[in-house]
């Protein structure tokens, strides 16, 4: 992702209905649907929206989710089946841009607001019930294709057709993908210090890959033989 990258709104979503839920949550307000016209990007999230378990999703670090349409034509070509703009719990959906490549506190303008890439999406139990599909939280994980949080610097409204400019990419070039996967933790210790505005929550993450990567690296103890 570079300045001056431009995708496209194709939608804006926000909770259709809260759905019955397995489990711990009991809730969850994952059934995005289209909203007409243009909607207010506030401080936590779209006008209309809301988030149900509060414990694990939400706040200003995960105001809005956005959604690449590649990824998700994607995944319909290989389920089978149409997953229109919401389907995966996204407030934005969007065409042209590799989100999940895109570097953590990238800016970008959409419409009137100003928003900063903030984390990737970890998928969850609800996301795999709502889905319907066996293993799915793995399958997803594993791709890698998370679209990305953003946390809202200016608010205003957006919509469907209003441009995705990228206008600003910080130098360390670490993306959500990057902090996703875990694949090379030394290199995401550089956001402690590079990227003062992430969250508690990416540093937590940051550091459960660091513990595996040493806990990997260290030699089995020695058995001791008898004889």
């Amino acid at each position: 992702m570079h300045v001056g990258a431009i995708g496209r709104v194709l939608a804006a979503c926000v909770v259709h209905a809260d759905l019955e839920v397995p489990g711990r949550v009991g809730r969850s307000a994952i059934d995005k649907r289209p909203v007409p016209g243009r909607v207010r990007a506030g401080r936590l999230g779209l006008a209309g929206d809301h988030v149900c378990n509060t414990r694990d999703h939400g706040g200003v670090h995960q105001a809005v989710y956005g959604y690449a349409e590649e990824d998700a034509r994607t995944w319909s070509a290989e389920l089978g089946r149409t997953l229109g703009p919401g389907w995966f719990g996204e407030n934005l959906r969007i065409s042209g841009l590799p989100l999940s490549d895109a570097v953590l506190g990238a800016r970008c303008r959409v419409g009137d607001a100003l928003l900063e890439v903030s984390a990737p999406r970890v998928p969850c139990a609800t996301f795999g019930h709502w889905s319907g599909e066996r293993q799915w939280v793995r399958r997803f994980a594993l791709r890698a294709n998370t679209g990305c949080y953003f946390r809202v610097l200016t608010e205003g409204e957006v919509g469907a057709g209003d441009p995705v400019e990228f206008v600003h990419v910080p130098e360390h070039g670490i993306t959500v993908r990057d902090v996703f996967t875990g694949a090379d933790p030394a290199r995401l210790e550089r956001l402690l210090t590079a990227e003062p505005t992430i969250s508690e929550e990416i540093r937590a993450q940051i550091a459960r890959h660091t513990r595996r990567r040493t806990a990997s690296a260290e030699p089995a103890p020695e058995q001791e033989t008898v004889g």
